[in-house]
């Protein structure tokens, strides 16, 4: 008599995935995709970037399952492919603003506007619009460890799991992101 797949562990499911389990791919990604998501959204906010970043860690994800070190967690291997999937956004998205901005003037009608549309007027909206914005300026490991402790909801641990680095600086680092939010908020948080 086998287990379903949902009360098998994330290592027993890279496993039957490793071996060719299709429904095993499923299940991970089911388990573990609103998770990542956040995450993602999180860390670059917006939600449709966010949308294909989780796409692009999956994929990167279930092509190195065979590299999953079983002895760690699987959602903290995962989050770890997020981040830098992330980061490599932002480094793609500076390239891309750079050119945006050498295009020539009479070219400048074709781009688009980044700006909120007129019809998102809602205070809440826009005041989370801008600590969202807020919060994917700062510095990538200060952002990181802010939105793994605070939006995320990891313990101090899990965090430095995540990110392969010690409690102490997971705490140091989300202690700096606080402060650095707070002068770019000023204070209204």
């Amino acid at each position: 008599m086998s287990l379903s797949l949902s009360e098998g562990s994330d290592g027993e499911l890279a496993a039957l995935a490793l071996a060719g389990r299709q429904d095993a791919y499923r299940e991970l990604l089911a388990r573990h995709r609103e998770s990542v998501f956040r995450l993602v959204r999180a860390s670059v906010g917006d939600p449709h970037e966010a949308l294909d970043i989780t796409q692009e860690t999956f994929i990167a994800a279930f092509s190195a399952l065979g590299r999953y070190d079983h002895e760690r967690p699987f959602l903290a291997w995962l989050k770890h492919i997020a981040l830098n999937k992330c980061r490599d956004w932002a480094r793609r998205r500076k390239v891309r603003a750079f050119f945006t901005r050498a295009m020539p003037l009479e070219m400048a009608f074709d781009v688009s506007d980044d700006a909120i549309s007129a019809d998102v007027q809602a205070v809440d909206r826009a005041e989370l619009a801008r600590v969202t914005a807020a919060i994917s300026r700062l510095p990538s490991r200060l952002r990181d460890a802010l939105v793994l402790r605070t939006i995320d909801g990891l313990g101090q641990a899990e965090a430095a799991e995540v990110l392969g680095v010690s409690e102490k600086t997971v705490e140091t680092r989300l202690y700096r992101a606080r402060g650095k939010l707070k002068a770019m908020l000023g204070d209204q948080i």
